[in-house]
């Protein structure tokens, strides 16, 4: 499996010099570690951003990277405002089951919605046929079929 990371709230920690939230190092190790995952996989950072900073030519380099690796199995962590968005960018990879999860809240808090999250995205990447998803509050939607409900605070089916 490659875990790309793109940034978003679920890598974010609390940065004292600026009493602000950043984006920091990748959690995704750190949970498979926490809850004795034995998964085989590959990581690669590609950047550390918000997702409203995502960029045309980032999602680009989102999926030249998916287009390159020999994985079959893509777990992308991203920023859940556009996190739909760079889904509809990676359809039709031929061959690839890609899924997109991401968190409400840091997954270095201690109530957070990532871990869960992070379960459920590679619990769908072993059973999904070829194609590009999302992964959020215990579902797994269809790229292109989903948005996130701000006002509700999660993601649903259109």
């Amino acid at each position: 499996m490659l875990i790309l990371t793109t940034g978003g709230t679920i890598d974010k920690v609390y940065f004292d010099a600026s009493s602000e939230f950043e984006v920091g190092d990748p959690t995704v190790p750190h949970i498979f570690e926490d809850v004795g995952a034995d998964i085989d996989s590959e990581l690669i950072s590609l950047f550390r951003k918000d997702s409203l900073e995502i960029t045309a030519e980032d999602r680009e380099k989102i999926r030249e990277t998916c287009t390159a690796t020999s994985h079959r199995q893509i777990l992308i962590t991203h920023g859940t405002d556009t996190m739909a968005k760079t889904a509809e960018a990676l359809q039709n990879l031929p061959g690839k089951v890609i899924v997109l999860t991401g968190a409400m809240a840091p997954a270095r808090f201690r109530v957070t919605d990532a871990i869960f999250n992070v379960g459920t995205a590679v619990g769908a990447l072993q059973s999904m046929s070829e194609g590009v998803y999302i992964a959020m509050n215990g579902q797994v939607f269809p790229a292109g079929q989903v948005r996130k409900n701000r006002k509700a605070g999660k993601f649903e089916a259109l």
